[in-house]
């Protein structure tokens, strides 16, 4: 009776957490129609948007986009609180803060047409955010910023023209220990693909990404909390903050 419910427990943790591989895709949807918001869309906990007509490309109007300014919620698209899962949209150019997840979320095919300032912002204070498939382009700043606590697992995602995959925020008031890792994921033409806190004791797990045009894959700094610049303290495979081989990336 014990074998049976401890294979049943795996079974429905499987499911939960799925890590088949699956292929990261450079073509993007065409969305069938657009949806401009005056404010975003708050995704309660626990529940799921899915469009009613799939992929549709939604944005905040025309002019929303500031390029470099740093913004917060209130000039997302998209809020999603603990627990809620958005799945199949397309994020148009007009916006400038993308999506931002109070808590731990699940974005399922989710592209952005062209970054603004960052395309996701992750605030959760624990538990692991999942982000499976989908895809960015035209970030120069940050394509995932992660600004809270716990982990995140970044599986068969696209990215393109970027400044940085993923930061693990090097200068907020509050710091934590982030890890993420980063599985089948496609990304070309870009400065850095991972930048992680080691003096926190951050943590990049790499595997199985195809990498083009990328200069750095996993950068360390010395993050801070009073707001200054982050100092570079190195970047490589190291076994501990930059857990990958060379074997896990590939053109």
């Amino acid at each position: 009776m014990f074998l049976g419910l401890l294979l049943a427990y795996y079974a429905a943790f499987a499911l939960a957490n799925p890590l088949e591989r699956r292929a990261a895709t450079n073509v993007f949807p065409n969305p069938p129609t657009t949806s401009s918001l005056s404010a975003p869309i708050t995704v309660a906990a626990g529940s799921t948007f899915n469009p009613p007509v799939a992929y549709t490309r939604y944005d905040r109007g025309r002019g929303a986009c500031s390029e470099q300014a740093e913004g917060g919620s209130r000039d997302a698209v998209f809020i999603l609180q603990e627990g809620a899962t958005l799945r199949n949209v397309v994020i148009g150019k007009d916006q400038a803060e993308g999506i931002h997840c109070l808590g731990a979320c699940r974005l399922e095919n989710v592209f952005f047409e062209d970054v603004c300032e960052d395309a996701i912002t992750l605030n959760h204070k624990s538990g692991t955010s999942y982000i499976t498939g989908g895809g960015a382009k035209h970030s120069t700043d940050k394509v995932i910023q992660h600004n809270g606590e716990g982990r995140v697992v970044i599986d068969s995602f696209y990215a393109e023209n970027f400044g940085t995959f993923y930061r693990s925020c090097g200068n907020c008031k509050t710091q934590h220990t982030r890890h993420v890792e980063i599985r089948n994921a496609w990304v070309v033409n870009g400065r850095t693909l991972t930048g992680v806190n080691s003096n926190y004791g951050d943590t990049a797990t790499i595997r199985s990404t195809r990498v083009q045009n990328v200069n750095v894959i996993c950068q360390r700094y010395n993050g801070n909390n009073w707001g200054g610049e982050p100092t570079g303290a190195g970047s490589g495979p190291d076994n501990r903050s930059c857990l990958y081989s060379t074997s896990d990336v590939y053109a």
